[in-house]
């Protein structure tokens, strides 16, 4: 299992060179399940982001829909990538018809999990500090994350987020980490490594 995770994947200079020395192929030959957030639902936006990440070759990249989630199982994948959005409403989209179960599947067979910030988030253990950064619109109330990191993570980390990792600190249910614009956590079959 290899996750990359990070507070701006692709759009900071020291992630995208922690992502690319972290995948064993050049972008444009990996074949990519791209997860986009809840409110976008333009195609070509996140081709055109895609393309821009690095992943040139339009015939390996799957953007993922919600209303037809059948067709995302059992691809031949190298990465998932999950970006930045509103937590809350994004880990409810995968939830909403068991495609969670899927994303374990994949990444317990090899494929490479990126996320930055919501996508960081809901991989680890809980999200429900989130909602001192982002509002619960879709009113969750189930805060557990994907378990597939122990801990939870604290994306865009500045002395702005300082008060609530003091009060995770304290409340001593959790594993915390810390991430800067310029920070990312590989985690190896569970061994972690920040950069």
């Amino acid at each position: 299992m290899k996750l990359i995770l990070s507070s701006c994947d692709f759009l900071n200079t020291n992630s995208r060179k922690v992502i690319i020395n972290n995948i064993n192929k050049k972008l444009e030959d990996c074949k990519v399940l791209f997860i986009p957030n809840e409110k976008d639902t333009n195609i070509d936006k996140h081709y055109n982001r895609l393309y821009k990440d690095g992943f040139t070759n339009k015939n390996n990249i799957y953007i993922y829909d919600e209303n037809n989630t059948d067709k995302f199982k059992n691809l031949d994948l190298d990465i998932i990538y999950v970006g930045g959005g509103n937590t809350f409403a994004t880990l409810n989209k995968i939830r909403k018809n068991n495609f969670d179960q899927e994303l374990y599947t994949y990444i317990s067979n090899g494929v490479i999990y990126i996320g930055g910030s919501c996508g960081a988030h809901i991989v680890t253990s809980n999200i429900k500090h989130v909602l001192n950064f982002e509002d619960n619109n879709i009113g969750i109330t189930n805060y557990d994350g994907l378990n597939l990191f122990d801990g939870i993570i604290i994306p865009h980390y500045d002395s702005s987020r300082e008060e609530v990792y003091k009060n995770l600190l304290e409340e001593n249910k959790y594993k915390i980490y810390t991430l800067t614009n310029d920070e990312s956590l590989v985690i190896v079959d569970n061994i972690i490594k920040k950069y």
